[in-house]
């Protein structure tokens, strides 16, 4: 057929739970920990629930943002957790740790 080109034009990843690579998950896990240390969970989950649409755009500002950031913070940190934003479900994937990391910090 002429058009099986135009097929997987507006493709997008199925909905559902996100699973992460190793480094994501250490990048994610040291965010969510350092959030919870400082007590800033509930701004933080209130930040997550009115963003969540915006993921893959806040991964995109990420990586816009990279050579900035990386002067302070680690680069492959920052790379991983651009690249996990990106993804469909990765912000309810974080707020489900965030949720875990504030229960052990209290």
């Amino acid at each position: 057929m002429r058009w099986n080109w135009l097929k997987h034009a507006f493709a997008v990843e199925p909905t559902g739970p996100v699973e992460s690579s190793p480094a994501q998950a250490a990048a994610i896990e040291a965010v969510c920990r350092e959030i919870a240390r400082r007590g800033m969970t509930l701004p933080a989950q209130m930040v997550l629930d009115s963003s969540a649409p915006l993921g893959f755009l806040a991964g995109q500002s990420l990586r816009f943002f990279e050579p900035f950031l990386t002067t302070v913070l680690d680069p492959v940190g920052v790379r991983e957790f651009a690249g996990f934003l990106e993804k469909r479900g990765a912000v309810e994937y974080i707020a489900r740790r965030l949720e875990e990391w504030s229960k052990v910090e209290s």
